[in-house]
């Protein structure tokens, strides 16, 4: 079992793991958000709901494990794979089987979108679990009392100074993480077996899709803030 972790099989097995684990979050995170789109007592519902609900606090931690095991196993294997650059069986690997762009520069766009997560987490999380904020001050949603999340979300992206730049960087995360998608989506079911040349075809329909459908979202969300919130 030792030799499979630590080998580069094993190592793409459990980074494509750790990436359908965070597929799933993204799909709840999105939903969850999306709700901003419905006003402010839509959203602050399902953020209390979020913040409340012990499965939920249960799979946080879990959240946080399966991001660092996906960044500590792409770093290696980006690391491994510079190393074999000079190969000719590397370069005909990249060349037949990662030639789109996202394919090639996985890690960069994994490093965009890890940098826009710390902002976000500074910006929203953190506020919410540790600091708190006069934002956040309570109000009454169907007569119950509950923290005004969406002052402290809206606020950030209508700010008459930060909210045109965050929003901005907002849609870039949003974009980086959508071309991210485009191949680790498909690629994480190859790895783990689940793909032949057919459904490798299917999977890639699938993964542009699930990308286009999930940068999409987000980056909707601060557009649609901007203008309407």
């Amino acid at each position: 079992m030792s030799g499979f972790v630590s080998s580069s099989i094993g190592k793409k097995f459990f980074m494509s793991i750790t990436g359908l684990f965070l597929v799933m979050f993204l799909l709840v995170h999105l939903t969850a958000n999306l709700a901003l789109l419905l006003g402010p007592d839509a959203f602050n519902i399902v953020s209390h709901f979020m913040g409340t609900n012990p499965i939920i606090q249960v799979m946080q931690p879990l959240l946080a494990l399966g991001f660092i095991v996906h960044i500590i196993y792409a770093s290696i294997l980006t690391l491994q794979n510079q190393k074999a650059r000079g190969s000719e069986s590397y370069n005909k690997t990249v060349n037949s089987h990662q030639s789109s762009w996202a394919s090639k520069n996985m890690y960069i766009l994994g490093s965009m979108i890890l940098a826009f997560l710390v902002l976000h987490i500074f910006n929203f999380f953190w506020k919410i679990k540790v600091t708190g904020s006069p934002l956040l001050n309570e109000v009454n949603v169907d007569g119950e009392m509950m923290e005004n999340a969406y002052a402290l979300v809206a606020g950030l992206f209508t700010d008459a100074s930060l909210g045109v730049v965050y929003s901005i960087v907002y849609m870039l995360g949003a974009i980086a993480l959508g071309f991210h998608l485009t191949h680790g989506f498909w690629s994480a079911f190859q790895t783990i077996g689940m793909s032949n040349d057919k459904w490798r075809k299917r999977w890639t329909v699938v993964g542009y899709l699930f990308a286009f459908a999930v940068g999409g979202g987000f980056a909707i969300i601060p557009i649609f803030l901007m203008l309407f919130a």
